[in-house]
């Protein structure tokens, strides 16, 4: 079968790849669509991301969603003919942190086209997948939309780190697709106000059309954030979905005292964080780190199209031409989701 494999930076290949065994436990899912997501390009273009660098050829993808095709006989939860979306999380439930119920920080966690381990876990570009069946959640919806759940996750893992919602007012810095997701299931969740900041007037202009009461340019006009840190602030949630310290000093300085600023983004070990206003200001700084049981929420969610994603998805493109679909995804003036077809 063939699969997106990355090497160095910038030499991305379709190439050949066998299928692997499958356990009894285990399912093949022919994969229909595939999400490139930022960590892909972040292999794509620069080999990896903070310490973790690719040290040998890997399938990149892990926003996936198709058909069961094969069942392993002690496989109850799907049978073939099953739509799925696959949860690239196999956690392996006997370590302290999945027994405390933070499978998300798993010991042993085989997390689909990561670098973090040697060897790399392989991905899910690829037409077909064998995967655990505790991963294949089924789907009954388009596998363009079901490909969706693994960034939704992730905003709703954030979103529940913020605490509850309703009747708060929100800042989303950063409008990529994590930073509108957000957006998006901040509305959904009772947010009485939702601002979304970016660079680029492009995805500001989609933030308007799906979530956000007000976008700011602060690429435009620096100082369009000022009225929001008047009188000790305006916000009581700011999810930082960019990763650059810019915007976090400008989440804290818009967050009221007492407020909780969501870590997103990740922006490396260098970001800085402008602590005399964290002390001064009572803030409650959270990080958010993937996602666990909100996998099957987000399936639920997108099942029955509470959480609308159709906008944010840019163009499907065939398999064959996966360079020019990463480097579409790496423009952000012209694209926010970018999906490959299988």
């Amino acid at each position: 079968m063939k699969a997106v494999v990355i090497h160095p930076p910038h030499v991305l290949r379709v190439e050949e790849m066998a299928l692997g065994a499958a356990g009894p436990h285990d399912v093949t899912v022919r994969i229909h669509h595939g999400g490139i997501c930022g960590s892909d390009l972040h292999y794509y273009h620069h080999g990896g991301f903070g310490t973790v660098r690719v040290q040998q050829p890997m399938v990149l993808g892990h926003e996936i969603a198709g058909t069961i095709v094969a069942a392993g006989a002690a496989v109850t939860r799907v049978r073939p003919g099953d739509k799925v979306a696959v949860n690239p999380s196999l956690p392996c439930n006997i370590c302290k942190f999945c027994l405390d119920g933070a499978q998300q920080h798993c010991l042993d966690m085989r997390f689909f086209g990561s670098a973090m381990r040697s060897p790399h876990v392989q991905g899910g570009f690829r037409e077909e997948l064998v995967c655990h069946e505790s991963q294949a959640v089924k789907a009954e919806m388009p596998s363009e939309r079901a490909a969706f759940a693994e960034p939704l996750s992730v905003c709703l893992h954030a979103v529940r780190q913020a605490g509850a919602l309703l009747g708060r007012r929100v800042l989303v810095t950063g409008a990529g697709p994590i930073g509108m997701l957000c957006a998006m299931v901040a509305r959904h969740a009772g947010a009485r106000e939702v601002v979304v900041t970016d660079l680029l007037d492009q995805p500001l202009a989609l933030a308007r059309r799906l979530a956000a009461d007000r976008t700011v340019n602060v690429g435009a006009d620096s100082a369009a954030m000022a009225e929001y840190g008047r009188d000790k602030g305006h916000f009581d949630v700011a999810f930082e979905a960019s990763g650059s310290g810019l915007a976090v000093a400008s989440a804290i300085a818009a967050l009221r005292p007492g407020g909780t600023l969501v870590q997103v983004g990740n922006g490396g070990a260098e970001t800085a964080v402008p602590l005399n206003l964290v002390v001064a200001k009572e803030i409650t700084l959270r990080g958010t780190f993937r996602f666990h049981a909100e996998f099957a929420m987000a399936v639920e969610l997108l099942a029955r199209n509470a959480i609308d994603v159709a906008a944010l998805l840019t163009e499907i493109i065939p398999l064959d031409h996966a360079i020019r679909a990463f480097d579409l995804a790496t423009d952000r003036t012209r694209a926010m989701k970018v999906q490959i077809a299988f």
